[in-house]
Protein backbone atom coordinates (compact mmCIF):
# COMPACT_ATOMS: atom_id res chain seq x y z
CA UNK A 1 0.00 0.00 0.00
CA UNK A 2 0.93 3.29 -0.55
CA UNK A 3 2.09 6.56 1.22
CA UNK A 4 -1.08 9.16 0.46
CA UNK A 5 0.92 12.26 0.43
CA UNK A 6 -0.77 15.15 2.43
CA UNK A 7 -1.04 18.12 0.38
CA UNK A 8 -2.55 19.70 3.64
CA UNK A 9 -0.09 19.36 5.49
CA UNK A 10 2.81 21.01 2.70
CA UNK A 11 0.30 23.62 2.18
CA UNK A 12 0.37 24.94 6.24
CA UNK A 13 3.99 25.02 6.37
CA UNK A 14 3.95 27.19 3.86
CA UNK A 15 1.36 29.13 4.68
CA UNK A 16 2.54 29.54 8.54
CA UNK A 17 5.86 30.54 7.07
CA UNK A 18 4.45 33.87 4.60
CA UNK A 19 2.03 34.50 7.22
CA UNK A 20 4.73 35.39 9.47
CA UNK A 21 6.82 37.43 7.04
CA UNK A 22 3.60 39.21 5.90
CA UNK A 23 3.46 40.15 9.49
CA UNK A 24 6.47 41.97 8.44
CA UNK A 25 5.43 43.91 5.54
CA UNK A 26 4.68 47.60 6.21
CA UNK A 27 2.15 47.27 3.38
CA UNK A 28 -0.23 44.52 3.04
CA UNK A 29 0.30 42.14 0.01
CA UNK A 30 -2.43 42.23 -2.64
CA UNK A 31 -3.92 40.18 -5.27
CA UNK A 32 -6.18 40.47 -8.34
CA UNK A 33 -8.19 38.16 -9.76
CA UNK A 34 -10.51 38.79 -12.91
CA UNK A 35 -13.24 36.31 -13.59
CA UNK A 36 -15.40 36.29 -16.14
CA UNK A 37 -19.04 35.28 -16.80
CA UNK A 38 -19.89 31.96 -14.13
CA UNK A 39 -18.62 28.41 -14.00
CA UNK A 40 -19.13 26.42 -11.38
CA UNK A 41 -15.85 24.46 -11.32
CA UNK A 42 -14.27 27.76 -11.20
CA UNK A 43 -16.01 29.72 -8.40
CA UNK A 44 -14.72 26.30 -6.47
CA UNK A 45 -11.31 27.15 -7.29
CA UNK A 46 -11.68 31.21 -6.44
CA UNK A 47 -12.70 30.41 -3.28
CA UNK A 48 -9.85 28.40 -2.55
CA UNK A 49 -7.55 31.01 -3.78
CA UNK A 50 -9.84 33.64 -1.61
CA UNK A 51 -9.88 31.68 1.52
CA UNK A 52 -5.78 30.81 1.53
CA UNK A 53 -5.11 34.48 0.71
CA UNK A 54 -7.36 35.61 3.90
CA UNK A 55 -5.70 33.06 6.03
CA UNK A 56 -2.10 34.53 5.69
CA UNK A 57 -2.94 38.47 5.11
CA UNK A 58 -2.59 38.61 1.53
CA UNK A 59 -5.67 41.56 0.42
CA UNK A 60 -7.22 39.02 -2.33
CA UNK A 61 -9.63 41.54 -4.86
CA UNK A 62 -11.57 39.97 -7.09
CA UNK A 63 -13.58 41.36 -10.34
CA UNK A 64 -16.14 39.54 -11.52
CA UNK A 65 -17.19 40.27 -15.09
CA UNK A 66 -20.88 39.29 -17.04
CA UNK A 67 -20.11 37.15 -19.99
CA UNK A 68 -20.70 39.11 -23.17
CA UNK A 69 -18.40 42.04 -21.74
CA UNK A 70 -16.22 43.62 -23.93
CA UNK A 71 -12.63 42.49 -23.88
CA UNK A 72 -11.42 45.52 -24.64
CA UNK A 73 -13.42 46.71 -21.26
CA UNK A 74 -11.27 44.04 -19.42
CA UNK A 75 -8.08 44.74 -21.22
CA UNK A 76 -8.83 48.28 -19.60
CA UNK A 77 -9.18 47.01 -15.72
CA UNK A 78 -6.34 44.63 -16.18
CA UNK A 79 -4.18 47.73 -17.42
CA UNK A 80 -5.11 50.21 -14.65
CA UNK A 81 -4.44 46.78 -12.33
CA UNK A 82 -1.01 47.10 -14.14
CA UNK A 83 -0.87 50.69 -12.55
CA UNK A 84 -1.91 50.17 -9.46
CA UNK A 85 0.84 50.18 -7.15
CA UNK A 86 -0.66 48.88 -4.20
CA UNK A 87 -1.88 45.58 -6.34
CA UNK A 88 1.22 42.59 -6.73
CA UNK A 89 -0.07 40.06 -8.50
CA UNK A 90 -2.63 39.87 -11.44
CA UNK A 91 -4.25 36.63 -11.94
CA UNK A 92 -7.48 35.82 -14.63
CA UNK A 93 -9.51 32.34 -13.95
CA UNK A 94 -9.21 29.91 -16.53
CA UNK A 95 -11.21 28.74 -19.10
CA UNK A 96 -12.81 31.58 -20.35
CA UNK A 97 -15.79 31.78 -22.45
CA UNK A 98 -15.04 31.19 -25.69
CA UNK A 99 -15.27 34.07 -27.66
CA UNK A 100 -12.90 35.52 -25.98
CA UNK A 101 -8.97 35.26 -27.04
CA UNK A 102 -7.52 34.23 -23.54
CA UNK A 103 -3.64 34.38 -24.87
CA UNK A 104 -4.44 38.54 -25.88
CA UNK A 105 -6.09 38.41 -22.21
CA UNK A 106 -3.30 36.83 -20.17
CA UNK A 107 -0.79 38.89 -22.19
CA UNK A 108 -2.32 42.03 -20.90
CA UNK A 109 -1.00 41.54 -17.96
CA UNK A 110 2.40 42.87 -16.30
CA UNK A 111 5.22 40.14 -16.41
CA UNK A 112 6.15 41.55 -13.03
CA UNK A 113 2.20 40.67 -11.69
CA UNK A 114 1.58 37.64 -13.42
CA UNK A 115 1.30 35.23 -10.50
CA UNK A 116 0.47 32.63 -12.25
CA UNK A 117 3.60 32.41 -14.64
CA UNK A 118 1.14 32.48 -17.99
CA UNK A 119 2.39 35.38 -20.01
CA UNK A 120 4.60 34.77 -23.41
CA UNK A 121 7.28 36.42 -21.51
CA UNK A 122 7.37 34.85 -18.16
CA UNK A 123 7.19 31.42 -20.37
CA UNK A 124 9.83 32.18 -22.58
CA UNK A 125 11.81 32.90 -19.59
CA UNK A 126 10.97 30.05 -18.02
CA UNK A 127 11.87 27.73 -20.73
CA UNK A 128 15.12 29.33 -21.56
CA UNK A 129 16.36 28.55 -17.91
CA UNK A 130 16.26 32.24 -17.10
CA UNK A 131 14.43 33.66 -13.41
CA UNK A 132 10.89 34.17 -14.17
CA UNK A 133 7.15 33.25 -12.51
CA UNK A 134 6.42 29.87 -12.70
CA UNK A 135 3.32 28.67 -13.34
CA UNK A 136 2.02 27.25 -9.43
CA UNK A 137 1.34 23.64 -10.49
CA UNK A 138 4.43 23.13 -11.51
CA UNK A 139 5.61 24.34 -8.37
CA UNK A 140 3.37 22.46 -6.86
CA UNK A 141 4.37 19.10 -8.20
CA UNK A 142 8.41 19.65 -7.48
CA UNK A 143 7.28 21.05 -3.67
CA UNK A 144 5.40 17.72 -3.35
CA UNK A 145 8.38 15.90 -4.46
CA UNK A 146 10.85 17.80 -2.78
CA UNK A 147 9.15 18.31 0.70
CA UNK A 148 8.72 14.10 0.35
CA UNK A 149 12.52 13.73 -0.32
CA UNK A 150 12.37 12.17 -3.85
CA UNK A 151 15.03 12.74 -5.86
CA UNK A 152 14.47 13.91 -9.80
CA UNK A 153 17.66 14.11 -10.95
CA UNK A 154 17.89 10.86 -13.20
CA UNK A 155 14.38 9.29 -12.79
CA UNK A 156 12.46 8.42 -15.77
CA UNK A 157 9.50 11.24 -15.12
CA UNK A 158 6.62 10.30 -17.58
CA UNK A 159 4.18 13.53 -18.10
CA UNK A 160 0.86 12.54 -19.04
CA UNK A 161 -1.02 16.00 -20.44
CA UNK A 162 0.80 18.56 -22.41
CA UNK A 163 -1.15 21.59 -22.05
CA UNK A 164 0.84 24.68 -21.97
CA UNK A 165 -0.36 25.44 -18.48
CA UNK A 166 -0.22 22.18 -16.79
CA UNK A 167 1.66 19.46 -18.59
CA UNK A 168 3.97 21.24 -20.46
CA UNK A 169 5.42 23.44 -17.44
CA UNK A 170 5.51 20.48 -14.82
CA UNK A 171 8.16 18.94 -17.51
CA UNK A 172 10.10 22.43 -18.39
CA UNK A 173 10.67 22.22 -14.52
CA UNK A 174 11.08 18.62 -13.81
CA UNK A 175 13.94 18.27 -16.71
CA UNK A 176 15.46 21.43 -15.42
CA UNK A 177 15.80 19.52 -12.11
CA UNK A 178 17.94 16.47 -14.41
CA UNK A 179 15.07 14.82 -14.46
CA UNK A 180 14.75 12.26 -17.87
CA UNK A 181 11.25 13.40 -19.35
CA UNK A 182 8.72 12.10 -21.57
CA UNK A 183 5.58 13.78 -22.30
CA UNK A 184 2.44 12.01 -23.28
CA UNK A 185 -0.93 13.25 -24.87
CA UNK A 186 -3.87 12.29 -26.51
CA UNK A 187 -1.67 11.48 -29.91
CA UNK A 188 -0.06 9.23 -27.90
CA UNK A 189 -0.12 5.61 -29.12
CA UNK A 190 0.24 2.71 -26.76
CA UNK A 191 0.04 4.72 -23.82
CA UNK A 192 0.39 2.09 -20.89
CA UNK A 193 3.84 0.63 -22.23
CA UNK A 194 5.41 4.31 -21.62
CA UNK A 195 3.77 4.83 -18.17
CA UNK A 196 4.85 1.54 -16.56
CA UNK A 197 8.38 2.64 -17.26
CA UNK A 198 8.00 5.79 -15.47
CA UNK A 199 9.65 5.92 -11.64
CA UNK A 200 7.93 8.77 -11.25
CA UNK A 201 4.38 9.48 -13.08
CA UNK A 202 2.54 12.99 -13.68
CA UNK A 203 -1.03 12.87 -14.84
CA UNK A 204 -2.75 15.75 -16.01
CA UNK A 205 -4.76 14.95 -19.00
CA UNK A 206 -8.27 15.84 -17.58
CA UNK A 207 -9.49 12.45 -18.30
CA UNK A 208 -11.16 11.00 -15.33
CA UNK A 209 -9.60 7.61 -14.14
CA UNK A 210 -7.20 7.49 -17.11
CA UNK A 211 -4.91 5.50 -15.23
CA UNK A 212 -5.16 2.25 -13.88
CA UNK A 213 -3.28 -0.23 -12.08
CA UNK A 214 -1.78 -2.39 -15.10
CA UNK A 215 -0.02 0.71 -16.62
CA UNK A 216 1.86 1.76 -13.52
CA UNK A 217 5.44 0.11 -12.17
CA UNK A 218 5.61 -1.45 -8.67
CA UNK A 219 6.87 1.24 -6.79
CA UNK A 220 6.44 3.93 -9.12
CA UNK A 221 5.16 7.60 -7.50
CA UNK A 222 2.49 9.15 -8.96
CA UNK A 223 1.34 12.56 -8.75
CA UNK A 224 -2.36 13.28 -10.12
CA UNK A 225 -2.86 16.49 -11.04
CA UNK A 226 -6.46 16.42 -12.56
CA UNK A 227 -10.03 17.09 -10.88
CA UNK A 228 -12.75 15.86 -12.89
CA UNK A 229 -16.38 16.87 -11.40
CA UNK A 230 -16.86 19.21 -8.46
CA UNK A 231 -16.23 18.86 -5.08
CA UNK A 232 -17.18 15.54 -3.24
CA UNK A 233 -18.14 13.87 -6.75
CA UNK A 234 -14.45 14.27 -7.87
CA UNK A 235 -11.86 12.15 -9.44
CA UNK A 236 -8.56 12.15 -10.58
CA UNK A 237 -7.08 11.11 -14.03
CA UNK A 238 -5.80 7.87 -11.80
CA UNK A 239 -7.80 5.35 -10.66
CA UNK A 240 -6.72 5.68 -7.36
CA UNK A 241 -8.08 3.25 -5.17
CA UNK A 242 -6.54 0.25 -7.28
CA UNK A 243 -3.17 2.61 -8.29
CA UNK A 244 -2.73 3.01 -4.72
CA UNK A 245 -2.02 -0.98 -3.79
CA UNK A 246 1.10 -0.83 -6.48
CA UNK A 247 2.60 2.74 -6.13
CA UNK A 248 4.92 3.71 -3.85
CA UNK A 249 3.81 7.57 -3.12
CA UNK A 250 0.72 8.81 -4.06
CA UNK A 251 -1.64 12.15 -4.13
CA UNK A 252 -5.17 12.06 -3.64
CA UNK A 253 -7.99 14.00 -5.67
CA UNK A 254 -8.89 16.39 -3.31
CA UNK A 255 -5.71 17.66 -0.59
CA UNK A 256 -3.09 17.08 -2.94
CA UNK A 257 -1.49 19.11 -5.38
CA UNK A 258 -4.79 21.35 -5.30
CA UNK A 259 -3.57 22.30 -2.04
CA UNK A 260 0.17 22.72 -2.62
CA UNK A 261 -0.67 24.84 -6.10
CA UNK A 262 -2.74 27.56 -3.55
CA UNK A 263 0.18 27.79 -1.47
CA UNK A 264 2.72 28.02 -4.06
CA UNK A 265 0.58 31.06 -5.58
CA UNK A 266 1.00 32.64 -2.79
CA UNK A 267 4.97 32.13 -2.79
CA UNK A 268 4.38 34.01 -6.17
CA UNK A 269 2.59 36.80 -4.83
CA UNK A 270 4.88 37.48 -2.37
CA UNK A 271 8.02 37.16 -4.88
CA UNK A 272 6.38 39.90 -6.67
CA UNK A 273 5.51 41.87 -3.72
CA UNK A 274 9.43 41.68 -2.38
CA UNK A 275 10.81 42.22 -6.31
CA UNK A 276 8.68 45.50 -6.07
CA UNK A 277 9.29 46.53 -2.45
CA UNK A 278 13.10 46.04 -2.58
CA UNK A 279 13.91 48.05 -5.33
Amino acid sequence: MSVVIDGNEISSKIQDRIKAEIKNCMIRPSVALIQVGEDIASNFFIEAKEKACSAVGVYFRPYKFEEGTPELTIINKIKELNNDEYVNGIMIQLPLPPQYNEKRLLNAISNGKDVEGVTDINTGRFVNGKKSLIPCVALAVAKILEENEIEVASKNVVVVGRGKNVGRPIANLLLSKDATVTICHSKTVNLGDITKNADILVVAAGVPNLITEDMVKEGAIVIDVGINGFKETSCGDVDFDKVSKKASYITPVLGGVDKVTTAMLLENIIMCYNAKNSK
